[in-house]
């Protein structure tokens, strides 16, 4: 069992809030994070960027051995990413235990494209809002998590449970490795429920919670059809633009208003479980963000059920010629890069025969269609009438006053089914950022009220995971 301080006496769930406030009000919160986003995690250059995953596992040791974890530092199983680290608390084998999740790797930094005053690797706070990399999308959150714990800890002297940590630092790149790594150390990050954070609130001041994340396949749409472009006036008319071949062929598989037609890429695991826990949820992405379009998506559903229950095509990028210097001729070849967001329900190993099979029925043979190399983030969820998503909604509601948004799954994608299905255990992520947070672009930012109610909620629930009423 791990030695405690023995000068901390017992205190209450309210004092344990209060402490993780007082970790936001006198600055430490800034003051670390601070340090940690300074860190050119960047995965999408992984190997110019080695020396700084290596020295982010510094920091997190030093961060999580005064709280009584041992750590330990693994080399990634995949030579695509950096290193991973295991952190563990063990108080008594009796008791349950908690896994938790983050990533300390960001995107590029795109320095470059940032509003003047603003740098990705240095927080500048602006009104409610705190910019950096990393200060929404991991960093920010992964350290609030780990705050919340301290505070349980200084409060009561003990968590009253066990706790893991696993940091990675290759999320941002698709997670390589992790999945292998995670069935390696299946027995050691064994775990009773995972609790960690990642996305978007549904809207700023709601705390959320989700139990899964949509998968994502991205795959690349092309027509090919000679070598060489051809003068445009002496053969316009005469031979085949791919451009518009694959623009009409783009065209067929969702309508006007984005609705898919594929009939195997149409979901059927809309359950009235789902419906419910999405009735009273609105998707908002604050003053910022995007204003919800009514007649775009699938007409016969809400919006919070066209994101969060139901599948979504889009292209997320077209080339033929040059666009930025286009000449009078007619391009040989198109290509258009496309992604399925898809649900639990949906066929993953035919998303892309569905998708050639649909092609050849429409009268499209000469439209080719291969899978990325980016790998494929699988669905997963948690019913939302699950006991542990019952017990987290609760504490939500008690530390806030408000009822808490319950998502089956995020929008977006996480390597969630490393958890659910590799290791086994029920997946709650409770996240402390909102939709317009500019995670992957210039300019990202957390809310500053976020992080403060952030702070507040995940102390009340690590404080409740010892007392009575837990699943079991």
């Amino acid at each position: 069992m791990t030695e405690t301080p023995t000068d901390i006496g017992p205190g209450t769930r309210e004092a344990a809030i209060a402490k993780a406030s007082a970790y936001y009000d006198d600055g430490r919160f800034l003051t670390d994070l601070a340090r940690r986003v300074a860190i050119r995690t960047e995965s999408q250059i992984f190997e110019e960027r080695k020396p700084d995953m290596d020295a982010y596992m510094v920091e997190m040791r030093q961060t999580l051995e005064p709280l009584g974890y041992t750590t330990e530092v693994f080399a990634n199983p995949s030579p695509l990413a950096g290193p991973l680290l295991i952190a563990e608390r063990i108080e008594d084998p009796d008791l349950k235990t908690v896994f938790t999740y983050g990533h300390g790797d960001v995107v590029r930094g795109q320095e470059d494209r940032w509003r003047d005053g603003l740098t990705p690797w240095e927080i500048t706070v602006e009104g409610e809002k705190m910019y950096g990399r990393g200060t929404a999308d991991n960093k920010g959150q992964h350290s609030i998590n780990i705050a919340a714990l301290a505070a349980v800890l200084e409060t009561r002297g003990r968590l009253g449970f066990n706790s893991k940590i696993l940091i990675e630092t290759g999320e941002e790149s698709g997670s390589p490795g992790l999945a292998e790594f995670a069935a390696a150390q299946k027995q050691r990050l064994a775990s009773d429920v995972l609790i960690a954070s990642d996305g978007p609130r549904l809207q700023p001041d709601r705390p959320t919670l989700f139990m899964g994340s949509r998968g994502s396949m991205v795959f690349d749409v092309t027509v090919d059809l000679r070598d060489g472009a051809h003068h445009s006036g002496n053969w316009g008319g005469l031979i085949a633009n791919p451009a518009l071949v694959l623009a009409n062929a783009l065209a067929s598989v969702a309508d006007k208003r984005g609705q898919i037609q594929i009939k195997e890429w149409r979901p059927s695991s809309l359950t009235n479980s789902i419906r419910m826990a999405l009735a009273d949820c609105e998707v908002d992405g604050g003053d910022d963000g995007p204003a919800v379009e009514p007649d775009w998506g699938e007409e016969s559903l809400t919006p919070a059920e066209r994101v969060f229950a139901w599948n979504s095509f889009e292209i997320l990028a077209f080339t033929a010629g040059t666009p930025e210097r286009p000449v009078n001729a007619i391009p040989p070849k198109a290509n258009a890069r496309c992604q399925l967001r898809f649900v639990v329900g949906t066929d993953v190993d035919d998303i892309v025969p569905a998708l050639r099979r649909h092609f050849t029925a429409a009268g499209f043979p000469q439209v080719t269609v291969t899978q990325a190399d980016r790998g494929v983030m699988q669905a997963t969820r948690l019913d939302p009438d699950h006991p542990w998503v019952r017990w987290a909604a609760t504490s939500l509601q008690q530390t806030t006053g408000k009822k808490p948004a319950i998502l089956p799954n995020l929008g977006g994608s996480l390597p969630n089914d490393v958890f659910s299905e590799i290791l086994g255990m029920p997946t709650l992520w409770v996240p402390h950022s909102y939709a317009s947070c500019s995670q992957h672009a210039p300019d990202e930012h957390a809310l500053l009220p976020i992080i403060q109610e952030g702070l507040q909620v995940m102390a009340g629930l690590f404080w409740d995971m010892a007392e009575d009423g837990t699943p079991t």
